[in-house]
């Protein structure tokens, strides 16, 4: 797990060196058929990359988009009519059977097709009328690090290709992706993961919380600390934690909050504000000391779109290093293997 998480910032520069033309062409192909929405379907790691796909699409395209559930195809076998839809399948290993049949299915009633995937001859793959390769290369460890940012930056370079309808990035965007190897290196640099683990070894369960394009970190978080530390672990919005788990915070539950310097960034100071009414034990993700905070992991000043591929670099730190400091292996998380095959 910690030669994968050490891989990222190479797999990032990878994808953009020699990924990104062959995404710009899958972009302006699907950008001129013009879907009017956009349906994303996944399991674990690569549903916490979709809903980020998803924010994506709502906010710089306007295109509605949401989330299937693979079970109402291959439990109910029912079928949706997804024409005029881009539906778009993601998965680190392409293998689960369950989304290469709603891909099937969403084929059959008229949509477009999209995989995005780290295995492009998996049966995924070959089932979609696209495909994008995130090339982040082999994955050793079951807990899935740097194949989750990859998928990120695929997402982001599919959805801005989109939107100028070229596939090309505007200026500004290159500019800042040109930086990400650099900045991800930086930030994987900073030893406070492997302090705060040290800090948090007997706690007994964490909150993580975000708004906007940071809440699939909250997500992708708690599911980290649960396969490898199997420490309970709850994610909210922002928004959704004060509309009642507020109730359940206290000094002796970890809050992990995402805060960026953008909008969803801004949207949860009043959370933060009511977290610290509750005296919880807050440690705050991103680049500013916040009144409350306990510690604070530090992260780029950057848009939130590019905030998502790190800030969750710090937190896949420290689900590693939790994990080792309680005793366990976070390589072979009991129970659990590389590829989950659903149906």
């Amino acid at each position: 797990m910690a030669a994968d998480i050490a891989e990222q910032p190479q797999v990032m520069a990878g994808l953009i060196d020699n990924g990104q033309s062959d995404i710009a062409e899958v972009a302006a192909a699907i950008a001129e058929r013009r879907p009017r929405s956009i349906v994303f379907t996944a399991r674990g790691t690569s549903d916490h990359a979709a809903l980020y796909g998803a924010y994506l699409s709502e906010i710089r395209l306007g295109i509605p988009a949401g989330l299937a559930s693979p079970s109402v195809v291959t439990v109910y076998d029912s079928q949706p009519n997804w024409k005029d839809s881009l539906v778009v399948a993601v998965s680190q290993s392409g293998g689960s059977p369950d989304l290469t049949k709603v891909l099937n299915a969403a084929r059959e009633s008229g949509a477009m097709t999209l995989a995005v995937t780290n295995n492009p001859n998996s049966p995924l793959a070959a089932a979609a009328e696209y495909h994008i390769n995130v090339s982040a290369g082999h994955e050793r460890a079951v807990a899935a690090t740097k194949t989750y940012t990859a998928e990120l930056l695929a997402l982001f370079l599919l959805f801005e290709g989109m939107r100028s309808e070229t596939g090309a990035l505007d200026s500004s965007d290159s500019e800042l992706l040109a930086q990400l190897p650099t900045l991800a290196s930086d930030v994987l640099a900073d030893r406070t993961a492997a302090d705060l683990a040290s800090r948090y070894r007997f706690a007994e369960r964490f909150v993580t919380t975000g708004r906007g394009y940071a809440y699939p970190t909250a997500r992708e978080t708690a599911l980290k600390l649960m396969e490898t530390s199997y420490l309970p672990s709850l994610a909210f919005s922002g928004a959704d934690l004060l509309h009642g788990p507020l109730a359940m915070t206290d000094p002796g539950v970890p809050v992990l909050a995402v805060v960026g310097s953008g909008p969803g960034g801004n949207a949860m100071y009043d959370v933060l504000s009511r977290l610290e009414d509750q005296r919880a034990d807050i440690v705050v993700v991103g680049p500013k000391d916040l009144p409350g905070q306990t510690a604070r992991m530090t992260t780029p000043a950057i848009d939130e779109r590019f905030a998502a591929f790190l800030d969750i670099l710090p937190l896949q730190q420290l689900a590693l290093h939790l994990a080792l400091q309680r005793g366990e292996n976070p390589d072979a998380p009991r129970g659990l293997k590389k590829v989950t095959e659903t149906v």
